[in-house]
């Protein structure tokens, strides 16, 4: 079974950093595209990110262009969502998810392209 482990969240103050990381033993995450997604009570899940098997494609949604940025770390087998300048409404549960698939140049904007996905980590901007 593969797993997809969130880590780096918790409360930050608004205009501040968090770094999140998304991690799995199973595979190389090279190859792979990865995608960030967060969800609030009530809401649906929505993307937030994502990276392209080849690290040659991103997207961001709006409400995050310029202030976050994802990023794989090959070395550590890793794919951060560093989160900078960051607002009260970026408060939300927020969910790794893996392309079981390699290849292609693009990364995904519909959840339904992903095999694999981590429990979520809670990141809360509050003062």
């Amino acid at each position: 079974q593969v797993q997809v482990v969130e880590s780096g969240g918790g409360l930050v103050q608004p205009g501040g950093s968090l770094r999140l990381s998304c991690a799995t033993s199973a595979f190389p995450l090279d190859g792979h595209a990865v995608g960030w997604f967060r969800q609030t009570p009530g809401k649906e899940r929505v993307l937030v990110s994502c990276i392209g098997p080849r690290d040659t494609d991103s997207y961001y949604v709006d409400s995050v262009k310029g202030r976050f940025t994802i990023s794989r770390d090959i070395a550590n087998n890793t794919v951060h969502l560093r989160m900078d300048t960051t607002k009260p409404e970026d408060t939300a549960v927020y969910l790794c998810a893996v392309d079981g698939a390699e290849g292609g140049p693009l990364c995904h904007l519909h959840e339904t392209r992903y095999d694999y996905w981590g429990q979520g980590i809670q990141v809360t901007v509050s003062s």
